[in-house]
């Protein structure tokens, strides 16, 4: 298994900024309309809630694969391990992008007010739409 060029990835202080940032946003702010048409909304934590641990764990692992594989480049290791290890990671960012969209059903799309629900299925569509486009079959 390709794997064993890979270390575990060590706590990022970065995610400890960002989620220090995350905390800085007024809950109060007005979502903020991007060019491609996805609504930028306040954070709702209770969405992935109970699967933040989770979640987080995961994405530090892919940094790890990614930090992996800059290794492996710049030791100018074989093409078709680097590829695998590849691999992996987008079957590990399509893993964690999966259950973030299940959450986001679960959290946001099922306790939208009836006066947003049509809006919020709208952004569900246009989600799932770039995220199967981006992630592939």
């Amino acid at each position: 298994m390709a794997t064993s060029h890979l270390s575990p990835a060590p706590a990022d202080p970065a995610l400890t900024q960002s989620e220090s940032h995350k905390a800085a946003v007024p809950a109060a702010a007005p979502p903020a309309e991007h060019p491609d048409g996805v609504t930028e909304r306040r954070p709702h934590p209770d969405a992935y809630g109970e699967d933040k641990t989770k979640i987080l764990k995961r994405l530090r692992r892919i940094e790890g694969q990614v930090r992996g594989i800059s290794r492996m480049v710049e030791e100018d290791k074989y093409c078709i391990d680097i590829l695998t290890q590849i691999s992996a990671i987008v079957a590990s960012t399509r893993s964690v992008g999966l259950l973030l969209l299940e959450d986001h059903i679960r959290g946001c799309v099922v306790n939208a007010g009836p006066d947003e629900r049509e809006a919020t299925l709208e952004e569900l569509n246009r989600a799932i739409e770039r995220f199967t486009r981006s992630v592939g079959s």
